[in-house]
């Protein structure tokens, strides 16, 4: 399995903290969000491969990341990818990939989905694929969410319940059946069908990933990156992972000190 990292966002509503480094590489608890992520998915050792999707302004400090905590350094910049060893940090994590999409600035940005299909194209992936957001954090460990993948064996999503309306509209709204198969979802709805509030974390099946162009080419959404996934399940069967715990939404000032706030406080227990 590979896991692709969406990025290329410019987090406007964290400036100055933003202004000139990327959301994802924010340190919560003493370290980046994005570390916080990845050290979770190599317990489930199920990733052969990381690809952070990033825009050309942050691309060079990602790639001075990825020096740092994989022994491979960052792909695609002349180093041999068949290096062994331990990174900088002491780790031995699977290669890093950054991928640059080209863009310069908030208003040229592509669009989760079109970023989506730009690694896809750059990387030739062809294998299933873990999707998510690299601005989030979790209270629960991925695990639970690739062994109910495996267990389905469909592409698949998380859901969790959300009471708030105001919050509902501005999310990925999706109704599911008592096996937990989506009937529909839909980005951002004026009228929210369920309460069931699909955050960006998703794996794509193999064969689902070759769909992405298909989906955007048949005019599917491309800002939100469950936009493909509300085409996707008028196609084929999605299921949708129930959430055993709460995740750490990082959109602006507010959000960043109280997540620093709840993992520090998690560090001293």
């Amino acid at each position: 399995m590979k896991c692709l990292i969406l990025a290329a966002g410019y987090a406007t509503r964290l400036y100055p903290l933003t202004e000139n480094f990327p959301k994802p590489l924010l340190k919560v608890a003493g370290k980046p969000i994005l570390n916080h992520l990845i050290d979770d998915l190599e317990a489930t050792a199920a990733v052969d491969e990381y690809i952070v999707v990033t825009n050309h302004k942050f691309a060079p400090i990602f790639e001075e990341w990825a020096g740092e905590i994989s022994p491979r350094g960052p792909m695609g910049l002349g180093r041999d990818d068949s290096v062994e060893g331990t990174a900088r940090d002491g780790s031995n994590r699977p290669a890093i990939r950054i991928v640059d999409d080209g863009t310069s600035s908030n208003e040229t940005r592509l669009g989760a989905v079109c970023d989506i299909q730009y690694a896809i194209g750059q990387c030739g992936i062809d294998d299933d694929l873990l999707v998510m957001a690299g601005d989030n954090l979790l209270s629960f460990s991925l695990k639970d969410f690739v062994d109910y993948f495996r267990a389905k064996g469909t592409t698949c999503i998380m859901r969790y319940w959300e009471s708030d309306e105001k919050r509902l509209r501005k999310s990925g709204i999706a109704e599911v059946d008592a096996e937990g198969r989506i009937l529909s979802m839909e980005e951002k709805p004026a009228e929210p069908k369920s309460n069931w509030c699909c955050p960006p974390f998703y794996i794509y099946r193999k064969e689902d990933v070759r769909l992405v162009a298909e989906g955007i080419a048949a005019g599917c959404g491309t800002d939100a990156p469950g936009s493909f996934i509300a085409w996707l399940c008028t196609r084929t069967t999605v299921h949708a992972f129930q959430m055993p715990g709460p995740r750490y939404d990082i959109g602006n000032l507010e959000s960043y000190r109280a997540v620093q706030e709840i993992f520090d406080g998690k560090e001293r227990e």
